[in-house]
């Protein structure tokens, strides 16, 4: 199982520890206030909403904010790359500021340039990692993984996502843990930092090699990135393997209702 553990604006990117099967991951943490706060306040307590309609639209629309402030600060970081790539390939020298930023780019997704160079290869290969995430993929993972909001690693640890760590003392050790195992999952701050930290493992990970694959395709294409296509990729998320994936699509399909976008 797979589920490890990013830039807004240039003068606030700050490196944060994340966490990943291999070491550790290092997302960004954003300083937006509002953001986070949409997450943050008047939690609900999902366990006491009964009505099934009810419990899933007061739970896409807490998360919501986040995922799509996410969206936004990847679009924001793809434009810049792609404003960078149009000037490698007309010849146009870059500035510094430009160079710094694309240097923070390069720490925060894992990339290293090429010979400290800013390459059209290297931009290639970033634009395949800094690219959205449909809602309708975030949040039924979310809505699987936690419970609908109901787990306690959703509810002591605001973890909607499963992300695992691996130092003693990172997070809550599972209470069905195997004998000999010592992972323990996640603990955040704000449900705005597990949203952020899911969307830095997903496009950085190893692991999701081929959903990012799948995504870059359909944007060669000229197709919407969509969730169910995204969530072929998704089969080492879990230890059910493409069962797991069946279930994620089954979610999309049948709670299409709720989804503003992809």
């Amino acid at each position: 199982m797979i589920k490890n553990i990013t830039t807004s604006k240039v003068a606030i990117l700050a490196l944060v520890s994340g966490l990943t099967a291999c070491g550790e991951i290092p997302f960004q943490s954003s300083s937006d206030e509002a953001a986070s706060a949409s997450s943050q306040n008047a939690k609900p307590d999902f366990s006491q909403i009964t009505d099934v309609t009810l419990k899933k639209a007061a739970f896409f629309d807490f998360l919501r904010p986040a995922v799509e402030h996410e969206n936004q600060r990847i679009t924001e970081e793809r434009q810049f790359l792609e404003s960078v790539l149009s000037s490698v390939n007309t010849g146009k020298s870059l500035s510094r500021d430009q160079y710094a930023y694309a240097q923070k780019l390069a720490d925060a997704y894992k990339l290293p340039l090429d010979g400290n160079m800013i390459t059209a290869d290297w931009l290639a290969a970033m634009l395949e990692r800094v690219d959205v995430l449909p809602e309708s993929l975030v949040l039924s993972q979310a809505a699987n993984e936690s419970g609908w909001g109901t787990s306690r690693f959703a509810i002591e640890g605001n973890n909607y996502f499963g992300q695992w760590c691996y130092r003693k003392g990172c997070g809550l050790v599972p209470n069905a843990r195997n004998e000999g195992a010592s992972h323990e999952v996640a603990v955040f701050a704000s449900p705005y930092l597990s949203v952020q930290a899911y969307f830095m493992n997903v496009n950085t990970n190893r692991a999701y090699q081929d959903l990012r694959d799948i995504r870059s395709a359909q944007r060669k294409a000229g197709e919407v990135v969509e969730g169910t296509k995204l969530a072929e990729g998704l089969s080492r998320y879990s230890e059910r393997g493409h069962a797991y994936v069946d279930e994620i699509q089954a979610m999309i399909k049948h709670n299409n209702q709720y989804w503003r976008q992809g």
